[in-house]
């Protein structure tokens, strides 16, 4: 029987590791290191290599490289190297099966399963690629497990019998988590998260590079165009730049030449840890929103967060840790490498699966990051309108959940629905993910509008079921998604939907105008659950006026006290109309 890694697939690295006899180990690659780039290389007699290897070469010919993949999963995004093409989810399986090597070398026994971590924002087409990475480098992902989860996991195996309020800040290569967590009796519940998937340590490289850039009077997109090489080593330069100004207050940056090289005296750009910092501001109201977004959904102050805990290599520029410290009011927690803490926590999790010793009195419940409903029509003035989304299970609901909402037909007589499912926190649904439809047919005839009973029930696994019950029919109709579990096969699939049974419970035209709707649609993705209904309800009648204020008998006085009370409502929230959300008063938290 082979053992289960826990394997962080990172942006700019990946690593793994193992549930030893005393608790997580991390394994070493071939080069006797724990971190393995995450960049792999086609050599011109079609040679693969990754990790340290591929690091190299991409500084001798960065046509035949490719890295920062993980940000292009779920996408159609095709790289190049050399004269082959290859599609992230291609480039992650070759980078997941050295790893698979590696931990079979060192541990001299065959591996065949994994715990593979993902940032909680990923969406559900990242999800599923990163699924398929696995499978096609050879492995039975076992669990995809958040980032933020896995690292808490850690603090909490080794400290597992306190009782804490934590909240863990991921800012890794290529993407930022806020997780929001309880630890006690040897339990840890995940309570709200939040992130972007999108914003990491590479941005502040590329911002830097950009600025070198402006100095030189040209452009990263031309400089990458002219001179590949040079540009692959400036990145590189500035990438280290950027590292050495976490414990040194100026650097010098040096210029390679445009073959690449660096002469033995090489022009510098000096470079203060104050200017870099300043190059960066435009970040910090996006690493704001989302520590305000997860303590909103968790309904916490910053007072009762006992630990702030580091996570991922970007944690380590002061910047960071200085938004922290005055936004908690206490220095930020970092007891364990913030570059392996991730990896060591799918070790953790693989062991809970395992139903190892080190872990048998371990509990851990995690959250829905994303919420998940059906599009909808709705009435709005006189006429019906298309293209709504309705929430059936809202973000960070603790897991397994199964919800129900009741829906009706459009008209009379209507035969059959076609129930659209969607991912998001946008109002509408052409601004949220579509995971699939549900087709109800042979709705019984009838004079009036017929009631349907949707229910959405998710667990741990992945596995979402939707079902539609149509009225007094009976009649039931049913999907399951499993797009992030493709790799279960039909027992363990219907293991899972057994499980989930037994949480079932059955219940019987002005610019100016527009903007202010745009504007509280975004709101709404930001706000909590508790918050939304009265939000949308808002925004509903706000729109219903703006469609019929000059149709109907004092539509003009309907629309501005309706637009008022929506005005109202968003500043009761701390959001004014001139003031994007992510630029809001968010109290301590503002820069």
């Amino acid at each position: 029987m082979g053992r289960i890694i826990g394997i962080d697939l990172g942006t700019t690295h990946s690593l793994c590791a193992v549930m030893g006899g005393g608790g997580p180990e991390l394994i070493p690659n071939r080069v006797g290191t724990y971190l393995t780039p995450s960049i792999v290389a086609i050599t011109a007699d079609n040679h693969i290599l990754t990790g340290a290897a591929a690091k190299e070469m991409s500084l001798l010919e960065p046509e035949r490289c490719a890295a920062r993949f993980k940000r292009m999963m779920g996408t159609n995004h095709v790289f190049r190297l050399g004269d082959q093409t290859f599609s992230a989810i291609e480039l992650s399986s070759l980078l997941l099966k050295s790893l698979k090597r590696d931990a079979e070398a060192h541990l001299g026994t065959r591996i065949e399963e994994a715990v593979i971590t993902v940032p909680a924002y990923f969406n559900d087409h990242q999800r599923k690629a990163t699924q398929r990475a696995g499978e096609l480098a050879g492995l039975k992902v076992t669990r995809m497990i958040n980032e933020p989860t896995a690292a808490a996991l850690t603090y909490g195996f080794h400290d597992r019998h306190s009782e804490r309020r934590l909240l863990v800040f991921d800012l890794g290569g290529g993407t930022l988590d806020v997780t929001l967590m309880d630890i006690f009796e040897s339990s840890l519940e995940i309570i709200a998260t939040s992130g972007q998937s999108m914003l990491g340590g590479e941005d502040f490289t590329a911002t830097l590079l950009q600025w070198v850039c402006e100095q030189e009077g040209t452009s990263p997109n031309q400089r990458r165009a002219v001179d590949p090489r040079g540009y692959a080593r400036l990145w590189k330069e500035c990438e280290a730049a950027k590292v050495r100004l976490s414990w040194e207050q100026s650097t010098a940056l040096r210029l390679p030449e445009p073959d690449g090289l660096l002469g033995e005296e090489p022009t510098t750009l000096t470079l203060t840890r104050e200017r870099f910092e300043s190059l960066l501001e435009r970040f910090q109201p996006r690493l704001v929103s989302c520590i305000q977004k997860t303590l909103n959904d968790g309904r916490t102050q910053p007072e009762q967060i006992d630990h702030v805990i580091l996570v991922g290599g970007a944690t380590r520029m002061p910047m960071v840790a200085n938004l922290l410290r005055e936004g908690f009011g206490k220095p930020p927690l970092c007891r364990y490498h913030p570059d392996e803490v991730v990896a060591m926590g799918a070790a953790v999790q693989a062991g809970l699966y395992e139903n190892h010793v080190a872990v048998e009195d371990l509990v851990l419940t995690d959250v829905c990051p994303f919420t998940l409903g059906i599009a909808v029509s709705k009435q709005l003035g006189r006429d019906y309108r298309t293209g709504y989304f309705l929430p059936i299970i809202h973000r960070n609901t603790t897991l397994p959940v199964s919800r129900e909402e009741v829906v009706y037909t459009l008209y009379p007589n209507q035969r059959e629905v076609d129930v659209m499912i969607y991912q998001g926190e946008s109002r509408k649904i052409k601004d949220n993910l579509l995971l699939g439809h549900l087709k109800v047919t042979g709705i019984p005839a009838a004079t009036e509008e017929q009631e349907i009973f949707i229910r959405f029930t998710y667990d741990l696994s992945g596995v979402l079921e939707v079902e539609a019950l149509v009225g007094d029919s009976g009649r039931t109709f049913r999907s399951v998604l499993s797009q992030q579990v493709k790799g279960l096969d039909e027992k363990d699939l219907q293991e899972a939907l057994a499980r989930m049974a037994q949480y079932k419970f059955y219940p019987r035209d002005q610019e100016a105008h527009q903007h202010l709707l745009l504007f509280a649609e975004q709101v709404l993705a930001e706000v909590s659950s508790r918050r939304r209904d009265e939000l949308e309800r808002l925004i509903d009648a706000y729109e219903a006026a703006l469609w019929e204020a000059g149709q109907v008998e004092n539509g003009q006085t309907w629309f501005f006290e309706s637009r008022q009370k929506l005005t109202d409502y968003l500043e009761d929230l701390g959001y004014t109309l001139n003031q994007p959300p992510e630029e809001s008063d968010f109290g301590q938290f503002k820069p």
